[in-house]
């Protein structure tokens, strides 16, 4: 029981990385075409209340924003955690 559940747990924290990492990649791109557009919104939806936690803490570093780079971590030892403590 407890594989299982650590394992449906690191999908779905991988799954979530995964969309931070495409958001952060889509927010540097200013494109004209629709469909990204709608994309990155629903991204944003998902994703920018978690980083926004981190952005209250961590100001910009030269004019980058590093938060989402500091939320995936965050993410990457709870995952190392839960699965420790889950096995």
């Amino acid at each position: 029981m407890g594989i299982q559940l650590a394992t449906i747990l690191r999908s779905i924290i991988d799954l979530y990385c995964l969309i931070i990492f495409v958001w952060a990649m889509l927010s540097w791109f200013q494109t004209a075409n629709k469909t990204v557009r709608d994309i990155y919104r629903v991204l944003d939806r998902v994703v920018a209340p978690y980083v926004k936690l981190f952005r209250r803490f961590i100001p910009p570093v030269g004019g980058m924003d590093l938060s989402p780079l500091i939320a995936l971590l965050v993410l990457q030892i709870l995952s190392r955690l839960l699965l420790g403590f889950l096995m």
